[in-house]
């Protein structure tokens, strides 16, 4: 095998627990003692723990997430990605694992005088965490499978169902602990999940501009030699009109998308213009896009 596939396996790893650890800090220090069921199978864990510590014995967070997520990753199985099935059970072990381990060791920040600074710090920690973990390509099991089944099942859209599984587990923890934890698990969940979209997505943003004017050809040697960016023409047609109407399509970053606009005014100020914000940009010019080895 070549040093590259090494060299990602390891960093691959690495992130796995990393990712792991940050996660277990904040649902131990945040939202275990709290009562913050903030949904998924780590949440579902949190209700049984706490049922169990009211009738007297100890059932560890960690321990039932893996023996939950055993069952759940069979159906993972059936994909037969052999990278993403190790790296989703790397996930699902070092997540519980360091759960258990370092519950002990680690303060906790009692939420009795302001809970939602638990949610908060919880939401943005554990999103944190399970965003490195994500962005090796694999996950921490948990009820995203739940839900794509039940998506499946229903005709639903994927997100939806997230937001159905994981809300039946906080109504649910709601019977055990407050409505008032509930609600604020509620935010923890939220807030867990625009982080790791930040995570996983990266700080990097950058604006796609598509551009319909009559006077394309000037606008695209503008971009071309004074922007120094990549043009592309798209051919289009007015539905109106009938009549070709090039559509000029380039990446640019933050600052640049403000030049585009006076080029633009510059050339043609009637011209369409639309600008919109992605996420992540590959290729010349921007980041080289990195594959599995």
């Amino acid at each position: 095998m070549s040093g590259s596939f090494w060299r990602t396996v390891v960093r691959d790893a690495a992130l796995i627990v990393v990712g792991s650890l940050i996660f277990a800090v904040g649902v131990d220090t945040f939202e275990i003692p709290n009562g913050l069921a903030a949904g998924g199978v780590t949440g579902l864990a949190t209700v049984f723990y706490a049922m169990a510590d009211a009738a007297g014995f100890y059932l560890p967070v960690g321990l039932q997430t893996i023996v939950m997520n055993v069952a759940l990753l069979a159906l993972v199985i059936r994909s037969g990605d052999r990278r993403y099935i190790a790296r989703t059970a790397g996930g699902i072990v070092a997540c519980g694992l360091l759960t258990d381990l370092l519950a002990p060791v680690l303060p906790v920040l009692s939420g009795e005088k302001d809970l939602l600074l638990c949610a908060l710090w919880g939401g943005v920690v554990t999103g944190i965490g399970l965003g490195l973990v994500f962005r090796t390509g694999g996950n921490t099991g948990g009820t995203d499978i739940v839900s794509q089944l039940v998506a499946r099942k229903f005709a639903l859209p994927v997100g939806t169902a997230v937001i159905i599984v994981d809300g039946v587990i906080i109504a649910f923890s709601a019977t055990v602990f407050t409505v008032e934890q509930a609600l604020y698990a509620a935010v923890a969940m939220f807030i867990c999940g625009k982080v790791i979209d930040a995570v996983v997505d990266g700080p990097r943003s950058a604006r796609a501009a598509y551009i319909i004017s009559a006077e394309h050809e000037r606008i695209a040697n503008e971009i071309l030699y004074t922007l120094n960016r990549g043009c592309t023409e798209l051919q289009a047609r007015g539905v109106w009109s009938g009549a070709a109407r090039p559509v000029l399509m380039c990446v640019l970053s933050r600052a640049e998308s403000m030049r585009l606009k006076q080029i633009v005014a510059d050339a043609d100020p009637d011209a369409i213009v639309i600008i919109s914000e992605v996420h992540e940009v590959f290729g010349e010019g921007f980041r080289q896009i990195e594959g599995d080895a």
